[in-house]
């Protein structure tokens, strides 16, 4: 999920036709004004930031076949993106989707408000595994929480531990001459956060009927090919408390035959990473170079 707040794509949702059809249906489904509630959100990752996410994400999508003049066979949603994938490939109504993401932010800030509130997940850089495994593992001796949420490249891992850990993380990746960047609270997709799991299962998505994918979808967790309504509903409930592992997602990609990569969403992330760009021609629909596309003068 890239940057998402009402600053960075406020202006997108305004101009955007695609936008303005995708905020009709989410209005209908969710019985308010989903731009308002977005305008008022005070974090990145309320509930309403997360539906505009999705709505963005979709929108985006949708331009993204017209333009191109070509419609996708397969489909991957890294993170977040998930819910979004899971709509494309029909898995989810729209409609559901976005009650479902309202109700899964809900029930994780409920989640978190009361258990493992002090974790944080810490985003690092140019840091070699096995001398961060090394760290994290002296952590662990000493009864701290400290897992792997996530391999995005060779060199770039998120790690979700204790705020009070932080300093002494940050410090080590420091020492070995890796970069901590941003620090994301609430936590995500640890292995230690199996009870979100549960809890968002049973309270959320044991409420909606989760389809076979029309289209191939890849797993971000490991690269598998997600074939069966049973697969895509636990490949949603993976994401509480299993890592991503994005050049895993990558090779299942390739296998399949994958040569271009059309990433659709606010995303600064995957589309620049080191195992993405070297292995496809990434093309690139997101919000920022969609306004230009719509404010660029006409010349005639």
């Amino acid at each position: 999920m890239g940057p998402s707040n009402f600053s960075e794509v406020g202006k997108f949702m305004v101009l955007d036709p695609y936008v303005r059809r995708r905020l009709k249906a989410a209005d209908e489904a969710l019985g308010f004004s989903l731009m308002d509630r977005f305008y008022e959100a005070e974090t990145d990752y309320s509930e309403y930031t997360q539906a505009a996410f999705l709505v963005n994400s979709l929108a985006l999508a949708d331009r993204a076949v017209d333009t191109l003049g070509m419609r996708p066979d397969i489909c991957v949603g890294p993170s977040f993106g998930q819910k979004a994938a899971t709509v494309y490939a029909e898995s989810l109504d729209f409609a559901d989707a976005l009650r479902m993401t309202v109700e899964m932010a809900r029930c994780e800030e409920e989640f978190f408000a009361s258990t493992h509130s002090d974790v944080v997940t810490q985003s690092v850089v140019r840091t070699p595994g096995d001398r961060l495994e090394e760290l994290m593992a002296g952590l662990r001796e000493r009864d701290e929480l400290c897992e792997v949420s996530g391999r995005l490249d060779h060199n770039f891992f998120l790690v979700s531990l204790r705020e009070s850990m932080l300093d002494e993380l940050k410090a080590g990746i420091r020492d070995m001459g890796g970069y901590p960047m941003y620090t994301m609270r609430p936590p995500v997709h640890a292995p230690s956060f199996g009870a979100l799991r549960a809890k968002a299962e049973r309270e959320v998505l044991d409420r909606y009927e989760v389809r076979a994918p029309a289209l191939t979808v890849v797993a971000d967790q490991d690269g598998s090919v997600v074939e069966t309504a049973d697969a895509m509903r636990t490949m949603l409930l993976d994401t509480f408390d299993r890592a991503i592992h994005w050049p895993d997602a990558v090779a299942g990609l390739q296998r399949l035959g994958v040569e271009r990569l059309v990433v659709a969403g606010p995303d600064n992330l995957f589309r620049r990473l080191d195992c993405t760009t070297k292995n496809f021609e990434v093309l690139a629909f997101d919000p920022k170079s969609t306004v230009k596309q719509l404010t660029a003068p006409v010349r005639v």
